[in-house]
């Protein structure tokens, strides 16, 4: 009840007064200020909300774009060590084809090689056989027709079949 008692009017006119004019003050100097502070610092938080949104988005999307990127590089390495696995087939086939044909070719050449050396052997072996069968009989001959009568037969039976064939 202290406070009642040492209520003056005059000082709570003036006290209201100064009060307004604070407030006045305070409205029209620091009021506008702090308020356009406030509301400047509002719009560039929201700004940077919205360009950490864009961001987020951004990293998404080149997220989603690298990922598909690695598809395709996979994709395409997959489809290139394909390509060079058959590449590398077709070239071993063929390597294997012309060797065989070349192996092939050379048995061959080595066949006819042989028979042409066997036959000319054969010629050889002929050859040899008739000097040493013609030798032989020269040998006989000249034993056997030493005399005349044997010559003289020979050659009536030589003459006789002759005549027969």
């Amino acid at each position: 009840m202290g406070l009642l008692e040492n209520f003056s009017s005059g000082l709570f006119i003036i006290q209201s007064v100064i009060f307004l004019i604070l407030l006045f003050v305070l409205g029209k100097f620091a009021w506008k200020p702090i308020l356009t502070a406030l509301n400047e610092r509002e719009v560039s938080i929201q700004d940077a909300i919205n360009q950490a949104k864009l961001a987020k988005e951004e990293v998404a999307n080149l997220k989603a774009d690298n990922e598909r990127i690695i598809r395709e590089a996979k994709t395409e390495r997959d489809a290139i060590l394909k390509e060079a696995r058959e590449l590398k087939d077709k070239i071993v086939g063929e390597a294997k084809d012309l060797a065989k044909s070349e192996g092939d070719k050379m048995i061959e050449q080595a066949k006819q090689s042989i028979n042409a050396e066997k036959n000319a052997a054969m010629a050889d072996i002929k050859n040899q056989i008739g000097s040493l069968s013609v030798e032989i009989a020269e040998t006989i001959l000249k034993q056997k027709l030493d005399n005349a009568d044997a010559h003289n037969a020979l050659v009536e039976k030589i003459i006789n079949k002759s005549n027969l064939n």
